[in-house]
């Protein structure tokens, strides 16, 4: 069962030399120091969670990378991801491609059928097989590279979420954590997610600035409260809430955010913009 590209050419170049050039790039980039930037040159440690955008290479990927630099890539990855496509047959809503492997220009990304039965154990039917919401969603697919360039035996366990309620998260969140410490082995949980969307810049920045004071508190509950209450368009809202949630069942007291931009940066249209955040949770 091999999960094809949905998006690669649009998002991503589609040649593989032109892609390991570009996200080595990006890499590279990111560790260098830059004078407008409040964080410190990226320095590659052990984390247990990060949030990344999924956006294309052009808007989204220095904010990506600024994320992946800085992490020491382990052997499993745990992913999860909005559904944009709104295709979902699970009928908890959380989406699981149980086997097999995700193709990316740069090969195969293996998923980690151990860990998928595993989770399946533990959820007792909160998390089920469906392979129709993976198909033509991208939030997985664009953090793929970053993986392979800097783990190439990396393995993964994709989920996709299609609601943004707190008492789920939470639920979920909590198996993860078991899972985790299940394992015997270090594992990295990711959140891929944009901010707010189509907005002015101005408007966009501090919606943006209040979802990640959320974020910032490892406050998943609060970020989706949020997210309702002020029409903050965080399409990876549940993701991020599940993975704070997780995060701090497994001792984690605080998040860094170490990049923050808009499209506008790139497009020169300010008046409809989307924001992208890298966070990193040690």
């Amino acid at each position: 069962m091999i999960r094809q590209p949905a998006v690669s050419g649009r998002f991503y170049p589609n040649d593989p030399t032109e892609l390991r050039a570009t996200v080595a790039t990006l890499l590279a980039d990111a560790r260098r120091p830059h004078p407008l930037s409040p964080s410190p040159p990226a320095e590659r440690g052990n984390v247990r969670a990060v949030i990344a955008p999924h956006a294309g290479y052009i808007y989204s990927g220095p904010t990506a990378a600024s994320v992946f630099a800085r992490v020491m890539i382990p052997g499993l990855v745990i992913i999860l991801a909005p559904n944009h496509t709104g295709v979902c047959a699970a009928q908890s809503g959380i989406s699981l491609w149980e086997a097999g492997a995700f193709h990316t220009p740069l090969g195969d990304v293996p998923v980690d059928a151990d860990a998928s039965q595993a989770l399946l154990e533990i959820s007792k039917g909160l998390v089920e097989i469906d392979h129709a919401a993976h198909e033509a969603e991208h939030a997985i697919e664009v953090v793929l590279p970053f993986l392979q360039l800097l783990r190439a035996d990396v393995r993964i366990t994709p989920l996709v979420i299609a609601w943004d309620a707190w008492e789920p998260a939470r639920r979920l969140g909590e198996i993860l954590a078991r899972l985790v410490g299940a394992t015997g082995e270090p594992v990295l949980l990711l959140a891929s997610s944009d901010l707010n969307h189509y907005e002015p810049a101005a408007v966009s920045e501090q919606k943006d600035a209040r979802a990640l004071e959320a974020v910032r508190a490892l406050n998943g509950e609060q970020l989706l409260d949020r997210c309702k209450r002020e029409h903050i368009s965080m399409c990876g809202r549940a993701p991020a809430a599940i993975v704070l949630e997780a995060a701090r069942a497994l001792g984690a007291t605080r998040a860094e955010v170490v990049d923050y931009r808009h499209s506008g940066w790139v497009s020169g249209d300010n008046a409809r913009v989307v924001g992208y955040a890298g966070v990193v949770i040690p």
